[in-house]
């Protein structure tokens, strides 16, 4: 189903955007960066994250890590990670393969500016065997983004 809801969200809204899908895992950066041939940095993951009262996702370049005190500073709380079953339940999309696209539920979304240093970035799309390729500016505009620096 979630795979489903990401290729429809791309037919609807970036229609040249093809969904790629790998035989073998991409569900962590690394796995991911090997089965699309690019380096870690270039895959964009996505964080499920509880800020008070509020579910957002961040999606950061794949080696870059939060700042604490960053997150602090821009939301006022120490933000939590959800549980894998929140992520299923709130996104609609398993841990491995989350992504700021077709989601079950509209969220907040938060672009590290870790991203924009490259010209093309590779977010899942919405299963550990799935992805894209997109520019970090066309994925923070398809998903109406705000950018923001916490790594």
């Amino acid at each position: 189903m979630s795979l489903d809801s990401v290729r429809a969200f791309f037919a609807d809204k970036a229609p040249d955007i093809a969904v790629m899908e790998s035989p073998v895992s991409s569900a962590t950066v690394a796995l991911a960066a090997a089965a699309y041939g690019v380096e870690p940095a270039r895959i964009a993951k996505t964080l499920s994250l509880r800020i008070g009262e509020r579910v957002v996702l961040i999606v950061t370049s794949g080696t870059s890590r939060m700042d604490n005190k960053k997150m602090k500073a821009l939301f006022k709380v120490k933000p939590k990670m959800l549980t894998p079953d929140e992520v299923a339940e709130i996104t609609g999309h398993e841990v491995g393969g989350v992504c700021p696209f077709g989601l079950k539920t509209q969220l907040p979304i938060y672009c590290d500016v870790s991203l924009k240093v490259f010209d093309v970035v590779v977010p899942a799309a919405g299963s550990t065997h799935s992805a894209v390729r997109i520019s970090p500016l066309q994925m923070a505009e398809l998903v109406s983004a705000e950018w923001v620096d916490v790594c």
